[in-house]
């Protein structure tokens, strides 16, 4: 379940890089096109095959004068990968210092002159987490688990086992036509197999917890339930039994999927981390589903905005708080003054998301303050939610 839910993530947060980055339409470059040092000699489209006029194809979008050189090929890797062209340099600054101004543009039509919101999302997403493996910085992934829990699940795994095979082999020499020799080799296995029980058992008894973990419905059965205590005044304490007091402190709820997935979290809690971690990467873009409709709620009454006005606002605001905890972090680690470094993560969001509300939206002042406020108290249930998403991914 694992594989399939990190195959997912991966195949959509490919396919929507993919859908930005790539452009255009087509099968490809047809073949026979003149070459002169690297240079198409074209006077039709090689994409369409559409007579070209001007310095695009007016039919699929493709340019008209394409190279095939080397250098060619890293400027389509910078451009790809990084978008490092004249959009950035648009966009960027005016994310930084007129949010709102630049989702209003985006949404009214100015397309062609920005990068898309989701494209600048994904791009943040991405340098942020190269940033933080080239930094090293990561999830801990060395932290003990309850070995307790562990070793007592590998009891009880391993008794299962032996008891599993004890049966078999009684089944076997209940066979009326068995064959004198091959009783006598199931009996000489059993013997065998009685002989590992007792070992287990003298385990048992050497590690006491073993055998309340290794078979906790026998011992409460054998008990007659939790064991009660006297006390020197007369009164009496309920004493619960070691399996019982971990299901207290684990906190089991009784519904299976629940349980295994706090039983996962106990005995290997560095795996499930590096997890969490992991799926924070390939389903970042449930943010944007998740907040929209909170968005939403604060102009529910304001019919001249739609979902659409509210998911190119919610990827403009990730995008920044995606680029500002990198910039943050790059601040950390040249050794800037911690006091810069905390001024900038609490007074920059704030400010921002005010500023991109009121210009977005063109809202007054108190309009603005007032949605801010109760954006903010959204903005916490979307990252719960969120959280809660990835832990239930990780725990399958």
């Amino acid at each position: 379940m694992s594989e399939i839910g990190e195959a997912l993530g991966t195949a959509v947060e490919g396919g929507l890089f993919a859908r930005v980055v790539g452009g255009g339409k087509g099968n490809g470059p047809r073949e026979g096109q003149p070459l002169k040092k690297g240079h198409f000699a074209e006077d039709v489209c090689l994409n369409c095959g559409t007579a070209l006029v001007g310095a695009h194809c007016h039919s699929c979008g493709q340019q008209a004068h394409l190279h095939r050189t080397i250098g060619a090929f890293l400027h389509d890797l910078l451009h790809g990968a990084l978008h490092f062209d004249g959009k950035t340099w648009r966009t960027l600054p005016m994310l930084m210092f007129k949010p709102g101004e630049l989702t209003r543009r985006y949404i009214e039509g100015e397309r062609a002159r920005f990068v898309s919101p989701m494209g600048l999302f994904l791009f943040s997403i991405f340098l942020m987490f190269a940033v933080f493996q080239l930094a090293g910085i990561s999830t801990p992934t060395d932290i003990q688990g309850d070995t307790g829990a562990q070793m007592r699940e590998l009891a009880a795994s391993e008794i299962a086992k032996v008891e599993e095979r004890q049966a078999s082999l009684e089944q076997d020499l209940k066979q009326p036509d068995l064959d004198p020799a091959e009783r006598q080799r199931v009996q000489q296995q059993l013997a065998e197999t009685k002989e590992q029980l007792d070992a287990i058992h003298l385990a048992e008894e050497q590690v006491p917890f073993l055998k309340k973990a290794a078979r906790p419905d026998s011992d409460k059965a054998a008990a007659g339930g939790p064991s009660v205590a006297a006390n020197p005044d007369g009164s009496t304490d309920v004493m619960l039994d070691e399996d019982e007091d971990l299901r207290m402190n684990v906190g089991v709820s009784d519904i299976e999927w629940i349980d295994n997935a706090l039983d996962k979290w106990r005995t290997n809690p560095g795996l499930m981390l590096y997890k969490l971690q992991t799926n924070f990467y390939k389903f970042s873009w449930l943010l944007i589903p998740l907040s929209v409709p909170f968005v939403w709620l604060l102009f529910a009454w304001k019919w001249r905005f739609g979902a659409y006005d509210h998911a190119i606002f919610v990827t403009y605001s990730l995008s920044f708080m995606s680029l500002l905890t990198l910039t943050v972090t790059l601040l950390g680690l040249a050794g800037a003054p911690q006091a810069l470094i905390y001024a900038g993560s609490l007074l920059i969001p704030p400010i921002h998301i005010y500023k991109h509300l009121r210009g977005a939206y063109g809202l007054s002042r108190f309009s603005a303050l007032w949605r801010f406020s109760v954006l903010s108290l959204f903005i916490m249930v979307v990252l719960l939610i969120f959280l809660q998403l990835l832990l239930l991914l990780g725990a399958f």
